[in-house]
């Protein structure tokens, strides 16, 4: 897409039945088993002639379509460097309905593309619509305002789609979908013992926990309390805003019909797992938490979760076992952060686990006092992310935020002072407002949605806002018009975070630009962008379909099917780390074309929870914004 050629050397019926998958994802990932050791090749055969097939260029938009009062832009790449004439043609009729220039050709430093660009916001009619930009046509998108109803709900069922120790049935998962339970022996695991690659020993612990359940985090089997965290919060944020927007059975899942919430329902999956993650009483470290839970291996591809597993609890030579590894500070402070958020949202609802939670949140965060620097470690680092954080005052900051909401105690007021975070908004003067290792925004945005009166608050709103406006004079900028200049692991997340605090700017002030920002921001991420693409599964013409994940390995002929809509891929790497992204991967280009749609591309195609929670707190807030 965008004007760039990608030349296939081989034919189609010379490539092995396992390898060729997706005919609608050429120049992005057709071939996305190239370079797997683990998967049958494509073999040219002997005396083939091999094909070139050159890829056309793509007019990059937004897929699914525009709301009608928001900016309508839509770019071509690469295809001459004059101002060109472009055209809006009613898809049904063939009509031309609009008409005009692009302007001057942009440079976009980003991607290295000379970018022309279709200004046709002033165009308002609902309908279905073709654009043609230098001859090249669109294929059809929407213009109206109900256009992410469906993104609403899809995204929000990846959570079930991707829980741990319960069996995925038929009637809520889906046929395609559906799946014994995974880890089911997660019910009796105990803790790492041995030298991790650092040379560091741990010494294990004399208990087992019951820690199945939680989802799972991303491609592997492992779950992770830091990950976990950001993205339980994300979530019962989202209720506590728009406690609405999931109504009872909304989301079909077993719990639909209790009378609650279906988003409460999949928040207390998980927040039932990070509670049994905590540490014991009577134990060394009681009230810490443990930092994550996996196998000392890397599981295989393609996999579906074991329902039972070999944990190795008596540490047999020669078996690898999956383990509880050491408890960790910044995994602690996500557990009191989120159990106080749980706290006051359940009360009134089942105050019985209500107090469970604000009794551990109140257990952790004194635990994370006495233990200031537990340091996740490589523990191993051959089976499981590391999620290292060595600066846990934004944790610390959070946490404290959230017990200071639930309790109003004097300690935690007195605990957030001593960060920087209560006078300057985390997010200020960052490419991206949080992620799993940076979380002080999470509790300055708690504080301002709970509506606190501390006196520090009014300070906070005005540097949200200026981050706000910070993101929309990048957006001015960056040629793709997105609001961030830094293309990191997982930079389609910072995208969806930028555009919270984009949500929480257009509340405070009620300023449309913000709003605004939003759209834009989802316009990238459904295919305004260099490869003109869609990074969510089942949202466009060419979209994400060969994930890094072990179970939606699109090979539906072997029982595992291509992802489910409504999940959002890691998005362009700079610096790529996985073999197949440094091989295919756009690397001679500029960062943000760096980007295979190929299963083992995991540092570009991944997909995990952290990624998907802040999908749905942006599409169910435009939503809302739009259609109601």
């Amino acid at each position: 897409g965008g004007g760039r050629d990608v030349k296939l050397i081989w034919s189609a019926n010379d490539i092995s039945d396992n390898s060729y998958q997706n005919p609608s994802s050429f120049g992005i990932g057709l071939f996305y088993e190239i370079g797997n050791p683990e998967i049958p090749q494509p073999v040219v055969g002997e005396g083939a002639e091999p094909i070139v097939i050159e890829i056309a260029p793509e007019v990059a938009l937004n897929q699914v379509g525009y709301f009608v009062d928001a900016p309508h832009f839509a770019m071509l790449a690469n295809q001459g460097n004059f101002s060109t004439a472009w055209s809006l043609i009613d898809a049904d009729t063939g009509e031309m309905v609009y008409a005009g220039l692009t302007g001057k050709p942009v440079e976009d430093v980003a991607s290295g593309d000379t970018i022309q660009i279709a200004d046709f916001s002033a165009f308002t009619t609902p309908g279905t619509y073709r654009l043609m930009i230098n001859s090249v046509m669109s294929d059809p998108f929407t213009i109206g305002n109900d256009l992410y109803g469906n993104l609403v709900i899809d995204s929000a069922r990846y959570f079930y789609l991707n829980r741990s120790g319960i069996e995925l049935l038929p009637e809520f998962a889906g046929e395609e979908y559906a799946r014994p339970a995974g880890h089911v022996t997660d019910d009796a695991v105990t803790c790492y013992k041995g030298t991790d690659p650092q040379g560091v020993v741990w010494e294990g612990c004399d208990y087992t926990l019951n820690v199945a359940g939680g989802w799972y985090d991303a491609g592997d089997y492992g779950k992770y309390v830091v990950n976990g965290g950001i993205s339980l919060w994300t979530l019962l944020n989202l209720y506590e805003r728009m406690p609405d927007v999931y109504g009872d059975s909304s989301l079909n899942i077993p719990e639909s019909g209790n009378g609650l919430s279906d988003i409460l329902d999949e928040a207390r999956w998980q927040m039932e797992w990070m509670l049994a993650m905590q540490v014991p009483q009577g134990y060394p470290q009681a009230g810490m938490v443990h930092h994550k839970l996996h196998s000392m291996d890397w599981d295989g591809f393609p996999l579906l979760p074991p329902t039972t597993f070999e944990n190795n609890n008596d540490f047999a030579e020669g078996n690898g076992g999956r383990y509880v590894f050491p408890p960790s500070t910044a995994a602690t402070y996500n557990l009191a952060a989120t159990a106080a958020q749980c706290a006051r949202i359940w009360r009134g609802i089942d105050d019985e686990f209500a107090d469970t939670c604000l009794n551990a949140a109140i257990i952790a965060f004194q635990a994370g006092l006495e233990n200031p620097i537990a340091i996740a470690g490589n523990t191993p680092g051959t089976g499981g992310g590391n999620y290292d954080d060595a600066d846990i005052t934004d944790e610390l900051f959070w946490a404290a935020a959230e017990l200071y909401i639930t309790t109003g105690d004097e300690q935690y007021y007195q605990a957030m002072q001593g960060t920087p975070y209560l006078a300057t908004f985390g997010g200020i003067d960052k490419d991206s407002a949080m992620y799993w290792g940076d979380t002080a925004s999470l509790g300055a945005l708690s504080l301002i949605a709970n509506g606190s009166d501390l006196p520090e608050i009014a300070n906070l709103r005005d540097q949200l806002v200026a981050t706000a406006d910070a993101y929309l004079a990048t957006i001015a900028s960056e040629g793709y018009r997105v609001p961030i200049t830094e293309y990191v692991w997982g930079s389609n997340s910072s995208i969806l975070n930028n555009a919270i605090v984009l949500a929480y700017a257009h509340d405070i002030t009620g300023d449309v630009a913000y709003l605004h920002g939003m759209t834009e921001s989802m316009d990238y991420l459904l295919g305004r962008n260099p490869l003109a693409f869609s990074y969510i599964s089942g949202y466009g013409v060419r979209a994400m379909t060969n994930p890094h994940h072990r179970f939606w390995s699109n090979e539906p002929n072997n029982g595992f099917p291509a992802p489910p809509a409504g999940v959002v891929a890691g998005g362009p790497n700079a610096e790529p780390s996985d073999p197949i992204s440094l091989e295919f991967a756009q690397l001679d280009a500029g960062a943000s074309r760096r980007y295979v749609d190929m299963r083992g591309a995991w540092s570009t195609n991944e997909i995990t929870i952290n990624w998907n929670a802040p999908l749905v707190w942006v599409v169910a807030y435009l939503n809302t914004a739009y259609t109601e």
